[in-house]
């Protein structure tokens, strides 16, 4: 008997924890919920913790909470030059208003992500149309990124949805557009170099002649002072001779065909056609250079 109203009341707890299990839910930091009322949604702005609802009158739907990060294929933009671009990009958002999100998408995340992939594309498609080639691979990457992020945070809110952040991972060229702009920064590296080098050469050829210029000044300065140390030279020569002709010219005479002979006969080889009474042998008939 005992053990028959044991048994009652085992069974009787079993019931009303399976049916208070259908009484209560939870709500972690992680998530957002919403409890419906016969499909009616009653209330949306749960806190973390624990709630009561009525079996087969309330349901609730969870959805998470935290960011998440879509990442778009790489799709093909138009520069205002008209040339195929390559952007790969990604956006990280999260819910916001989890009512807007489920009647906006019904609470389908693969929906939400298509609808911002399409917002995204818009409006890359928009901000490269307005660029440069060389303008949204190198100079205005960060300003797209961040117009991007404001005019889809802006858009989306409309679906209860908050776009944290739009990021381009990268920018490729298409192959002819590569190929295209190899050539002309091929050209214009070329056109660069012949420059540099008609500048060199002009700078060598302006360096040379002003090294010859300063050459020629040189030499004719150095010509002129040897030339004048000469004359100099010369005259004091000649002044000494004259000095030493004035105190005895017969010896002058005398010692100047001294050093003629002996110029003249340095070999034994040296032979001299002359006529024995010519002047130049006068010293050799006496040394007063006269006939006796």
């Amino acid at each position: 008997m005992v053990q028959g109203k044991l048994m009652s009341v085992v069974v009787a707890l079993a019931v009303v924890i399976f049916v208070g299990s259908f009484c209560v839910f939870t709500v972690d930091e992680r998530e957002r919920a919403i409890k419906f009322r016969l499909g009616e949604i009653v209330k949306t702005d749960f806190e973390p913790g624990l709630y009561f609802k009525l079996p087969l009158v309330n349901n609730v739907r969870k959805f998470d909470a935290r960011i998440i990060t879509l990442d778009a294929n790489p799709e093909r933009y138009l520069t205002s030059e008209k040339k195929n671009v390559i952007v790969d990009s990604f956006v990280k958002w999260q819910i916001a208003d989890v009512g807007t999100y489920y009647t906006a998408m019904g609470g389908d995340e693969h929906n939400a992500n298509l609808r911002l992939s399409q917002i995204i594309k818009d409006g890359l498609r928009g901000e490269f149309g307005k660029r440069t080639i060389q303008e949204v691979v190198s100079g205005e990457r960060a300003e797209i990124m961040a117009i991007l992020t404001e005019n889809a945070a802006e858009q989306a809110k409309e679906f209860g949805i908050n776009v944290v952040d739009v990021r381009i991972k990268r920018i490729d060229l298409s192959e002819d557009v590569s190929t295209s702009v190899f050539l002309r920064m091929e050209a214009e590296r070329a056109r660069v170099a012949k420059d540099l080098r008609s500048k060199g050469a002009e700078a060598a050829e302006r360096i040379r002649a002003d090294a010859d210029r300063q050459r020629t000044i040189i030499i004719a300065d150095a010509f002129r002072a040897a030339e004048q140390l000469r004359g100099e030279g010369d005259g004091e020569a000649a002044a000494i001779y004259a000095a030493a002709y004035e105190q005895d010219a017969e010896f002058y005479s005398f010692y100047r065909s001294l050093n003629a002979y002996r110029d003249s006969f340095k070999d034994k080889s040296d032979i001299m056609v002359l006529d024995p009474a010519n002047d130049f042998f006068k010293y050799f008939k006496n040394s007063k250079g006269v006939v006796e």
